[in-house]
């Protein structure tokens, strides 16, 4: 038997019996939290209420002696034969990733995809990235999954992470996930993650191409080509759903839920994984009445659902004036199914004087064929296309037309 070999028999003969003593001495027994901070219970409730998904979290006692598992670098006894260092990843991994528990918990993969990071980079090499992620998570939800202070269920939300959406792991630890993406870093359940090879074959399946406006106005086109009348400018950093990169150079987008086009030459094309959400992103303007806050907060409710051409139901499915007539129904105020219909009621109000709650029009050749709900701080809450379904803007994502106030 060779020395690696034989290190490897009798470790693991040592982890068999060091396992029977600490299951003996009720080092692994698990304690389950099922209290929420009454910080939350108002906002989780209304989580559950909708059909975004309130995550169930378990929050286990950790073992008492990290060393035992930790400490003591026994891997570095081990001389690696092995070129692929995402098999064996070198000397004291455990403590770089802390693993602390010697028990398998379902997420093995993500642990060696972290270990063999980490030993590429004590060895001055680069890991392979995908989408910009060296350990790539994925929610695996249906709506969004929250993403906490604290890896516990009573942890104070910090922000959440769309369907589909990429985070980077940080580490592994009974159950909970260290990640980070976009603005937020945090702890979520593995339950709820695609990790690993997983991960990956997702990203794939999800991944969208994306168009990043990078000149100061971009002029939108009915038809592929500079003679083609202009429906809308856009702004610059705005990004842009792509349907298709065209032979002459065009870029086929989705302008809300209709196919429109811009000249290749304005914009940065690449494959993009969605990100997490801050709290801070979802917030309302101040000093606006009660029942606007309400409005906005029941809005926000519905991010994520999907949107069907001429539904009405919240949850099922909606289009962009079926949504805003669904939501304001709530609110005593009855609207037709049509954009430009709702367009010709209420109040004006000019488009530097909206404040939450106000609804937000857009054109195509000066015909209105859009709405949304203007939910503070230069956003918009909207049914936009089928395949990004209820989502938040910039209010300024295309030229809006007009506005008017309804409460």
């Amino acid at each position: 038997m060779k020395k690696i070999d034989q290190l490897r028999y009798t470790g693991g003969v040592a982890a068999v019996g060091l396992a029977l003593v600490l299951f003996g001495s009720g080092v692994y027994a698990n304690s389950k939290e099922s209290s929420v901070s009454d910080e939350f219970a108002e906002a989780e409730q209304s989580e559950a209420d909708s059909d975004i998904e309130v995550v169930d979290f378990s929050d286990f006692m950790l073992p008492a002696d990290k060393d035992t598992y930790a400490g003591a670098g026994w891997m570095e006894a081990i001389d690696v034969e092995n070129d692929d260092k995402g098999t064996y990843a070198g000397a004291g991994w455990m403590e770089a990733i802390k693993i602390e528990d010697s028990e398998s918990d379902g997420n093995d993969e993500a642990v060696e995809a972290l270990a063999a990071v980490e030993a590429l980079a004590a060895d001055g090499e680069n890991p392979q990235t995908y989408w910009g992620y060296t350990n790539l998570g994925i929610a695996h939800v249906d709506n969004h999954l929250n993403i906490r202070q604290e890896p516990g269920e009573d942890g104070k939300l910090v922000g959440k992470l769309p369907k589909d959406a990429a985070c980077e792991i940080l580490s592994v630890e009974n159950g909970w996930a260290h990640i980070k993406s976009g603005k937020v870093e945090g702890y979520c359940s593995t339950d709820y993650l695609y990790m690993g090879s997983e991960a990956i074959e997702r990203g794939r399946q999800v991944a969208s191409m994306i168009a990043i406006v990078n000149t100061q106005t971009l002029k939108v086109r009915e038809e592929p080509n500079t003679d083609s009348i202009v429906i809308t400018l856009i702004p610059q950093e705005e990004e842009l759903e792509v349907v298709e990169v065209m032979e002459n150079g065009w870029i086929k987008f989705l302008l809300d839920d209709e196919e429109a086009y811009v000249s290749g030459e304005y914009v940065d094309v690449e494959e993009r994984l969605e990100k997490a959400v801050t709290l801070t992103e979802l917030l309302y303007g101040q000093g606006v009445s009660d029942v606007r806050v309400n409005l906005v907060q029941e809005a926000k409710k519905y991010v994520g659902n999907p949107y069907v051409w001429g539904g009405v139901s919240l949850t099922n499915g909606a289009d962009c004036s079926g949504f805003t007539l669904s939501i304001f129904k709530k609110y005593g105020v009855s609207l037709p199914h049509h954009a430009a219909s709702q367009a010709q009621m209420g109040t004006k109000v000019s488009l530097g004087e909206v404040q939450p709650g106000d609804l937000v029009f857009y054109a195509k050749n000066g015909s209105i064929n859009h709405v949304a709900i203007y939910i503070g701080n230069g956003q918009v809450i909207h049914a936009s296309s089928p395949k990004t379904g209820i989502k938040i803007s910039s209010v300024n994502y295309r030229t809006p037309a007009c506005a008017r106030r309804f409460l």
